[in-house]
């Protein structure tokens, strides 16, 4: 009955979504402001505005926190958002190290402290995953409200059996040769990944692409994000061992693209957390904010709105 209820009010919710939360360009409503944030060894380049409770916003791979205009459009409404890009990327600083999660998790309590939110509702995408569930781990009470969306966790439930999915060969590559390989090609070496993990690859338009494609073009962008996945393996047993002193207690959402992780994105969360809910974005494949920005946003909204 519980999930029965979930759906209904998610799809009621998309009647009422406004058509900001349609795929649009990638200014942030007016009143959201632009700071970099030094903290944790590195600089963060952070967008916030809105009023109310706090919800952090993470990206992930392929894209920046630039993804989820739609979204921040929406949360303003009642919510001071706050989104950063990842240690690395987007205008984020590109520092020599700390790429693993557990790390990245200070990044974000240390933004939270420069711009004074103690806990938020954290909504995170692909990597962002990871470096939320490390935050939940490592900071529980500053934690309200946890949504991951479409990606695995390092070490939680079946990864090992997620890493045998031919289409996952680019956790492994990286390295000196292969940065060589994809410089001056980032656009051909992205496609790849707009292409194969969209249910509909034209929905990933053409200025999103060129947007991506030139931030991640930027001097130690590739860099930093080969570094991303070549900390899964130190990722995972940073959450293996956290696993066996404890479990997230926080409600969680676990909503996978229909067409990509669906329902197993709440069999890893299961693994990991007492209150799970599981969701669906619709006709989506991994691209959730290009695919389907509707939908997404209803099940955020409605999630954090309990």
């Amino acid at each position: 009955m519980r999930r029965l209820a979930f759906l209904l009010s998610a799809l009621a919710a998309l009647l009422v979504v406004p058509a900001a939360a349609s795929a649009q360009g990638f200014d942030f409503p007016a009143g959201f402001s632009q700071r970099e944030i030094v903290t944790n060894g590195t600089t963060i380049h952070v967008r916030s505005g809105g009023t109310g409770p706090a919800v952090v916003l993470l990206h992930g791979y392929g894209e920046t926190g630039d993804m989820w205009v739609p979204l921040a459009a929406e949360l303003a409404r009642d919510h001071t958002v706050v989104v950063p890009d990842l240690r690395g990327l987007g205008l984020s600083a590109k520092p020599a190290g700390g790429f693993d999660k557990k790390t990245q998790a200070l990044d974000v309590s240390g933004v939270m402290d420069a711009l004074g939110v103690q806990q938020a509702d954290v909504v995170a995408h692909d990597i962002g995953n990871m470096v939320a569930f490390q935050f939940a781990a490592q900071f529980p009470a500053r934690v309200r409200r946890l949504v991951l969306i479409d990606a695995p966790v390092p070490g939680v439930g079946p990864w090992e059996e997620i890493l045998k999915n031919p289409l996952l060969w680019h956790f492994r590559f990286g390295g000196p040769d292969m940065e060589r390989l994809v410089a001056g090609r980032e656009r051909i070496y992205l496609d790849r990944f707009w292409n194969e993990f969209s249910a509909t690859p034209a929905r990933f338009s053409e200025g999103a692409r060129q947007h991506y494609a030139a931030l991640y073009a930027l001097p130690g962008a590739m860099h930093s994000g080969f570094a991303q996945f070549a900390a899964f393996d130190q990722d995972a047993v940073d959450n293996r061992a956290w696993l066996a002193t404890g479990r997230l207690k926080m409600p969680v959402l676990a909503l996978g693209g229909e067409k990509s992780f669906g329902a197993t994105m709440a069999a890893v969360m299961r693994a990991a957390a007492d209150n799970v809910t599981q969701g669906i974005v619709p006709d989506s494949g991994h691209w959730i904010m290009e695919e389907n920005p509707r939908a997404t946003t209803a099940l955020v909204r409605d999630f954090l709105a309990r």
